[in-house]
């Protein structure tokens, strides 16, 4: 029941009846990581989407992972994600590499972790609960390239100024 409240926080969900986020939570697991342990790393495959039920993940880039090798960066925090918050959405749209890393921010974190499989064929089954989701996702990703533009706007208008 609890993991269904959650689900029903998730923006990408939301709009869902509770019979959908009982659906939902059947095919969800748990997974607890501690302090720095990675989620994912950037440029591995993306097969999962979570949620964040307790804890803090950082997200990270790795500005050597586009270099020629030549320079040694850190990785850097771009978003600290907290309960409620999900992350790992592109993979339920696309199958490819990730863009970003993800680590516990935290002491702990625990997750509730979808496969991409298992969710994709829940939405298949249930096209009203497809086309809710698949909705709500374009619009989480929507708002995300918009952010994105202004944050690349402000860095070349800052870069200009110099």
């Amino acid at each position: 029941m609890i993991n269904t409240y959650i689900l029903g926080q998730v923006d990408i969900f939301e709009g869902l009846s509770p019979k959908h986020l009982e659906l939902i939570d059947a095919i969800c697991h748990e997974k607890t990581y501690n302090l720095g342990e990675v989620i994912f790393e950037e440029n591995s495959l993306s097969k999962e989407f979570y949620i964040i039920m307790d804890g803090q993940v950082e997200i990270q880039v790795d500005p050597d992972t586009i270099g020629d090798g030549t320079d040694s960066y850190q990785p850097s925090t771009i978003a600290v994600l907290r309960r409620g918050q999900s992350f790992g959405e592109v993979a339920m749209v696309d199958p490819g590499v990730r863009s970003a890393s993800a680590r516990c921010g935290t002491k702990t974190c625990s997750l509730l972790v979808i496969d991409r499989r298992d969710l994709i064929k829940l939405l298949e089954d249930d096209y009203e609960m497809g086309y809710i989701v698949m909705s709500n996702l374009a619009a989480d990703l929507s708002l995300k390239i918009r952010q994105t533009n202004l944050m690349v706007r402000e860095s070349l208008m800052y870069s200009a100024k110099e």
